[in-house]
């Protein structure tokens, strides 16, 4: 069973920058691509970005196009999300999961962009 732990979630002022940090306990981490998604409350989880298991070939939602960056440490087995100027609409719960995603997420982590 797919265990990750995100962190590097905060508050932020609109137009500042934060680095999330998801590790796993994926012994086949370096097999899946991976991805991050938020959730705001109310509303359904919706991708945010991925990464491709073989090549790095990253995908990002329409929002996050151009201001945020998914990376990976395979050795690590780790996934990052850098986001750049970020808006008020950022704010929500970031989680990262294998894409397509299993059925288990982590806790998140808060993300909260102050305008």
């Amino acid at each position: 069973q797919l265990q990750v732990v995100e962190s590097g979630g905060g508050l932020v002022q609109a137009g500042g920058s934060l680095r999330l940090t998801c590790v796993t306990s994926d012994d086949n981490f370096s097999a899946y691509s991976m991805g991050w998604f938020r959730q705001v409350p109310g509303k359904e989880r919706e991708f945010v970005a991925r990464i491709s298991w073989y090549n790095n070939d990253d995908r990002y939602a329409s929002f996050a196009l151009g201001r945020f960056s998914i990376s990976r440490d395979n050795d690590k087995k780790t996934v990052y999300l850098q986001m750049n100027s970020m808006r008020p609409e950022d704010t929500a719960v970031y989680y990262c999961n294998r894409d397509p995603p299993t059925t288990t997420w982590g806790q998140g982590t808060q993300v909260t962009v102050s305008s």
